[in-house]
């Protein structure tokens, strides 16, 4: 029985007690991820296309190869982010319901993000040539989180979206979010029919 509470006492009084920075540490708040954000440096887009605009010197063109696609529809791609503005042209061909119908369609694709959207704000925006782009932004853990329209109304119509093939939070990805959206600005602005 000594030789058992002798080995008890041993035992009590060779754990040492804790530090006073270990007994008041607190637990670290979640992280995000650095994400090294490039200043804006933009290049024109290569001839052959019944427009151009400048876009990112970081970004690559990609031509929609889906089913689908119609010529002219690309993906701006940004390697670094594994995201994308997804551009899709389609002639007007001076028919007024066909550009009714291509503007519908655009909102119809804007308003099925809206069971994740915390908040969608439509708006439009005046170029430096004095044309309008309608814009669509949209809040909460949605696939895109900007769209824009384009178009003179008897030629050509041009769509836009912001997209990432990542799952991560909207919240983390705000700085690349911005980025982007800005850099789709500035090919709407920059945007000559031809």
């Amino acid at each position: 029985m000594r030789l058992l509470l002798l080995g008890f006492l041993m035992t009590l009084f060779s754990c040492g007690t804790a530090s006073e920075e270990e007994s008041t540490s607190l637990p670290r708040p979640k992280g995000f991820p650095l994400i090294a954000i490039p200043t804006h440096q933009y290049r024109t887009l290569e001839p052959g296309h019944p427009f151009s605009f400048e876009i990112s010197q970081w970004a690559e063109v990609k031509r929609d190869t889906t089913y689908f696609a119609e010529p002219h529809w690309m993906y701006i791609y940004y390697p670094r982010w594994d995201a994308f503005i997804q551009l899709t042209y389609k002639p007007v061909l001076q028919d007024s319901k066909r550009l009714q119908k291509m503007i519908r369609d655009s909102y119809i694709l804007a308003s099925k993000h809206q069971m994740k959207a915390t908040r969608i704000d439509e708006g439009f925006i005046t170029t430096t040539s004095g044309r309008k782009a309608a814009v669509i932004e949209l809040e909460g853990e949605v696939a895109t989180s900007f769209q824009f329209i384009v178009t003179d109304s008897t030629k050509h119509y041009l769509r836009g979206a912001v997209y990432f093939n990542t799952a991560t939070k909207n919240d983390s990805l705000a700085p690349v979010i911005q980025y982007l959206k800005k850099d789709a600005i500035h090919l709407i602005q920059t945007l000559r029919w031809k």
